[in-house]
């Protein structure tokens, strides 16, 4: 898995996108708690999508400040995909 913290947004959205569908597969197998950590997961994936699609049209500091924020989403979605990967 690549180190989100060094991705570009688009990358990290694609590389987020990749892993939730390999995932998706196998999710209907998990345990609850797995199961509960995947709707957290894709609907915090889902909001950064939605919350990115803005910021590609946005310029200077304040886009900055928001790429830094989906960023860490990004980050903590890849760590839910982690957990959820720990439970098969």
């Amino acid at each position: 898995m690549s180190d989100p913290s060094k991705l570009t947004i688009e990358e990290l959205i694609s590389s987020l996108k990749q892993h939730r569908d390999e995932l998706e597969l196998k999710v209907h197998l998990a345990t609850a708690e797995g199961k509960e950590e995947w709707a957290r997961a894709t609907e915090k994936m889902d909001q950064m999508v939605r919350d990115y699609e803005p910021l590609k049209q946005a310029v200077g500091e304040s886009a900055t400040e928001v790429a830094s924020s989906l960023k860490l989403v990004g980050q903590e979605i890849m760590k839910s995909f982690d957990r959820i990967r720990k439970t098969f």
